[in-house]
């Protein structure tokens, strides 16, 4: 009898172990690579941004386009801080600084694992208000001249909205 009792006691411990394991799974599959999202903060505002543009790096042509820009209210008092999870600055990646007069855009490369945030004026001296920040993730590919370039297989979009 305690023989066949510990049988049935084990046969429900494994039962129980395998009804945990396939619940956390149902739970989190669903959830299982969100995209990364990027944040920027100022004068006590903060905005998570979804991609822009998200594509595969083995596969350019396989892209997921949601096309969505974050919005952020500034002014010149106070400063940007702009944070990028660590799957992103684990890779090479890009901050672009879009400013009123477009042709003065900044562009500051990053390189693996050394940074994951960056605080930006509003203003620039020589070149006025900053209008947008654009992070992207870059990858190398070869031309048909056996050329390299880097190009975004990712990007995160931020409005600047002025008071």
């Amino acid at each position: 009898m305690k023989r066949h009792l510990a049988w049935v006691l084990s046969a429900l411990v494994v039962l129980a172990a395998v009804g945990a394991g396939v619940g956390a799974w149902a739970l989190t599959r669903q959830h299982s690579n969100p995209l990364p999202q990027i944040s920027a903060y100022s004068h006590g505002t903060t905005v998570r941004v979804d991609p822009y543009l998200y594509c595969n790096v083995v596969n350019l042509d396989d892209c997921v386009k949601p096309g969505v820009q974050g919005q952020l209210a500034v002014s010149p008092r106070y400063p940007i801080q702009l944070s990028v999870p660590a799957r992103i600055g684990q890779a090479p990646w890009r901050l672009l600084r879009v400013y009123e007069n477009e042709n003065n855009t900044v562009e500051s490369a990053f390189r693996p694992g050394s940074r994951l945030a960056v605080t930006v004026p509003t203003v620039d001296p020589q070149r006025g208000r900053i209008v947008g920040l654009v992070v992207q993730l870059v990858t190398l590919v070869k031309d048909q001249n056996g050329e390299l370039h880097d190009l975004p297989h990712a990007e995160w979009s931020v409005k600047l909205n002025w008071n």
